[in-house]
């Protein structure tokens, strides 16, 4: 990490705390930088996700790893736990990335964009946004990319249920302000 360093990004995102409520959340990179690059760093990260939801008892409803930022929405019961969630989250992931990269104390996550989901019209916009944004940002060209949830949904719930929730509530680009955090 350069010494004095000053993120380009002073504002940090309110966190409103809610229980029993689904959550969408952003997390990005230092400077948009591409630490989840080569993509076993991406798997790194899917498998530290998976242990920390599971370890905090937080259903991991969908996801997706690009290679600067990962979205995710899960089921909150106690909304306390968001914190030191995201905060172990994003601790164990940047030391194994680091530890990957022979890196010493780089800081690597920037900060963390929550939503909570409002209704079922905003819940599938926002599965769609995340099985749709590998696509958007030229990882793959299908929806069934590795480091998203689109292929467990897919088994799950099959291709006529996906193809209609993409039919009945399709994305518009209300994620901009996501993707500039």
């Amino acid at each position: 990490m350069r010494p004095n360093y000053k993120p380009k990004f002073t504002n940090r995102p309110k966190h409103l705390k809610q229980d029993n409520s689904f959550y969408f959340f952003t997390i990005r990179t230092i400077e948009g930088q591409w630490f989840l690059q080569p993509d076993r760093y991406k798997q790194l990260l899917l498998d530290i996700l998976k242990a920390k939801t599971k370890k905090f008892n937080l259903p991991l409803i969908a996801y997706a790893i690009l290679n600067n930022h990962y979205h995710f929405i899960l089921k909150i019961i106690d909304a306390r736990k968001i914190p030191k969630f995201i905060g172990e989250l994003n601790g164990a992931s940047a030391r194994a990335i680091n530890k990957a990269d022979d890196a010493i104390n780089r800081k690597i996550w920037w900060n963390y964009y929550d939503h909570i989901i409002r209704n079922e019209t905003d819940f599938f916009k926002h599965l769609n946004y995340i099985h749709q944004n590998p696509i958007k940002h030229g990882l793959t060209k299908t929806l069934n990319y590795s480091f998203s949830s689109y292929g467990i949904w897919l088994k799950k719930k099959g291709k006529d249920y996906l193809d209609n929730a993409f039919a009945k509530y399709p994305i518009v680009d209300f994620m901009t302000a996501y993707d500039e955090l």
